[in-house]
Parts: structure tokens; C-alpha cells; sequence
């Protein structure tokens, strides 16, 4: 019994040794090929697609909406990779999958509605009118 146990470990230990021995290749490789020091001045400036960079990094503002979209984008990604898992097992799961799906899609376009509704998903110029308060005091007028 405990012999089949020991054996059972054995790729394993295979493995995870060879693992361990190729980790131990690469960083001595990269030890010897490697360069011990920098030449040059330009080796401390950050190089992006040839351009070199004007201004600090700390004077860039991004808009809100940049950040918005962004984190839309994750969380409907995420919400892709729910429902093809949903898909690949749609025969397994039955209708009860189907009506678990259906209501997880459902959530998902309400919030898509509500979104397009407050306006998160729009790039373009807003108009901002300024809205009268009924309690708000204008100049001008008596209270």
C-alpha cells in the first residue's frame, strides 16, 4: 500500500526536480551572458517605440472616463469568460443552467441600460445646462 503511494510520486518528484534544474540553468546562464555594467548615458532614459519622451509622466492628467471604460471593459470581459464556460457545458447543465444563464444575462443588460442611461458610455462633448434649484436664490430676486 505504501509503495503504491511512493510510486505514485515519483513523476512528481521528476518534475518538480526538473523544473528546479532548469530554473537553476537560466539564471546561471543569464549570470555569465549578462552585462555587469551599463555604458552609456541613454541606458537610464525610458525609450518607447522610438520616441523620446517629452515631459514627466506626473504632469499627464487622464480623464475619468479613461479609468471608466477601462474598468467596463474588465468586468464585461470577465462576464464573457462566465458565459462560454456557460456554453461549452450547456448540455450538462440542463435548463437550469439555461435559466441561471438567462437571469446572469439579464443582470448584465440591465446594467448595460443603466449605464448608457447616466451617461458613463458617452465621449462625447457634454452640455452642461445649468439646472434651476426651485430652493436656489438668484440674483436678482426676491426671497
Amino acid at each position: 500500500m505504501v509503495a503504491d503511494g511512493a510510486q505514485n510520486l515519483w513523476p512528481f518528484v521528476i518534475y518538480s526536480m526538473s523544473v528546479i534544474g532548469l530554473l537553476i540553468v537560466i539564471l546561471t546562464a543569464s549570470w555569465f551572458i549578462g552585462s555587469r555594467t551599463r555604458h552609456g548615458t541613454a541606458t537610464g532614459m525610458p525609450f518607447e517605440s522610438g520616441i523620446v519622451p517629452v515631459g514627466s509622466a506626473e504632469e499627464t492628467r487622464l480623464s475619468v472616463e479613461f479609468y471608466l471604460i477601462a474598468l467596463f471593459f474588465v468586468i464585461f470581459d470577465l462576464e464573457t469568460i462566465f458565459i462560454f464556460a456557460w456554453a461549452v457545458a450547456f448540455f450538462e447543465l440542463g435548463w437550469r443552467g439555461y435559466i441561471g444563464a438567462s437571469v446572469f444575462i439579464g443582470v448584465l443588460l440591465v446594467a448595460l441600460v443603466y449605464e448608457l442611461r447616466s451617461g458613463e458610455l458617452d465621449w462625447g462633448i457634454k452640455h452642461r445646462h445649468p439646472v434651476r434649484d426651485r430652493y436656489a436664490v438668484l440674483p436678482g430676486t426676491r426671497t
